[in-house]
């Protein structure tokens, strides 16, 4: 009984398909756009635009679209939602953009090995797969299918920021004791009420973070918190909370 109460894939994705859900990344896309960290840390990981880049969990298009407009024309968006897919290629038919978009598994990738110069997954989307293990399989799959020397990007929440702090101090008294809540798997889960419905994220240690990624042979170029990159507007603010950002590179 315990194991059929927790978080699985199946809930989680179900909570990306809710028409509210969706409403909310179809204005993300339209009036929130790239953040201005976002935009730092991919020029200075991207310098070139011919680089051939694959957006993994790009929701209906938020940061695909912004790449597409800043000049970078080789550009794959994949999403495990088709119906996040779909609203992006309705808000492609209005911009004319050439970016392929299309429905992808980020933990069994259909693509060749060695494929792309860049690989993004933004706004903490590796941390709403639920399972170390599924992560794990996903951070494997953006190796094999990264090109030696080509560089991976992505953003986590981070445990030990001063404001979430004491949240899990208490949370690991409660899973000490056995009173957590039985639908989390791991310490570091949140399966929280939000105003579109239960979200579920992975808020991890970075120590576990650092140790997967050169498991998986990753060599860690930079991790850095949002805040120390740049002062983001208001807008950004509100939509997203602070996170931390991961550069890595696949070495040759």
């Amino acid at each position: 009984m315990y194991k059929e109460e927790q978080v699985n894939e199946k809930k989680v994705l179900s909570y990306f398909e809710n028409r509210s859900v969706l409403d909310h990344y179809e204005e993300a896309t339209r009036r929130v756009g790239l953040w201005s960290s976002e935009e730092l840390v991919f020029k200075q990981s991207f310098p070139e635009l011919s680089t051939s880049l694959l957006e993994l969990g790009c929701g209906v298009g938020r940061i695909s679209f912004s790449l597409w407009m800043m000049g970078y024309d080789d550009l794959t968006a994949t999403d495990v939602s088709k119906k996040m897919i779909r609203r992006a290629l309705s808000i492609q038919k209005e911009r004319r953009s050439g970016i392929h978009f299309d429905q992808e598994d980020a933990t069994k990738l259909s693509f060749s090995s060695d494929l792309f110069d860049g690989i993004i997954f933004g706004f903490n989307g590796l941390m709403q797969i639920p399972h170390r293990e599924n992560r794990q399989k996903a951070l494997r799959e953006c190796f094999r299918v990264l090109r030696p020397g080509g560089r991976f990007v992505f953003t986590s929440h981070d445990r030990m920021i001063p404001k979430w702090r004491k949240f899990w101090e208490n949370e690991k008294k409660k899973w000490r004791i056995g009173l957590q809540d039985k639908a989390l798997i791991e310490f570091g889960d949140r399966y929280g009420e939000t105003p579109n419905g239960k979200l579920f994220i992975h808020v991890p240690d970075i120590s576990v973070i650092r140790k997967d990624l050169k498991e998986c042979g990753f060599l860690l170029e930079r991790d850095v918190l949002r805040s120390r990159i740049c002062e983001e507007s208001q807008t950004v603010k509100e939509f997203s909370d602070e996170c931390r950002f991961w550069i890595v590179r696949k070495p040759v």
